[in-house]
């Protein structure tokens, strides 16, 4: 997988985080420095620690499931990609919370890297890179969720189902255009 791919997927995997980033930039009157790198840290940091912890998972088992990686990998971020712009399109009404205490950023934190977990996975069996794919992925997330915490607080709410479908239209597009790569060339 190459650099472009991999900064795809980053970018893709981070709109979950930049959502909620948008909706934590309406919950203050003004975005202090502290703000940005409490959201960026939780955000970026959890998004590269779970795509580790499910590549070591995968690891674990892809000798028994090698034939069938590339339906695994499209299984699974065909899944994420199609509920994440199924979450895009319902509308659920956001009350701003200006809690940035350490169990509220966690709990948002692990809730929104679920999906980097099976994604962590599908780069075990497609032998993926880890350090470079988590750092890429950490890095832009962390990017993202500084970017939304800062368009949340000057814009509010109006982009956040849109950045949520795009991940997850652009995760989609990736598992198809893996199982293609493995089946038809």
């Amino acid at each position: 997988m190459g650099s472009i791919e991999m900064l795809i997927i980053a970018i893709g995997l981070s709109m979950d985080a930049f959502a909620v980033s948008v909706a934590k930039g309406l919950s203050v009157s003004s975005i202090r420095p502290r703000h940005s790198l409490c959201v960026g840290g939780w955000f970026g940091g959890f998004q590269a620690i779970m795509p580790l912890i499910g590549f070591y998972l995968g690891i674990t088992f892809s000798k028994f499931v090698s034939s069938v990686d590339h339906w695994i990998a499209f299984v699974l971020l065909g899944l994420i990609g199609l509920n994440m712009i199924k979450e895009s399109r319902e509308n659920e009404d956001v009350v701003p919370d200006p809690d940035f205490s350490v169990r509220t950023m966690f709990l948002m934190a692990v809730a929104t890297s679920i999906d980097a977990l099976a994604v962590g996975v599908s780069f075990a069996v497609l032998s993926v890179d880890i350090w470079s794919a988590v750092t890429i992925i950490g890095i832009t997330t962390f990017i993202l969720s500084v970017v939304g915490l800062k368009i949340g607080n000057i814009f509010g709410s109006r982009y956040k189902n849109k950045a949520e479908f795009l991940g997850g239209a652009i995760l989609l597009t990736l598992g198809v255009k893996i199982l293609i790569e493995h089946t038809c060339l």
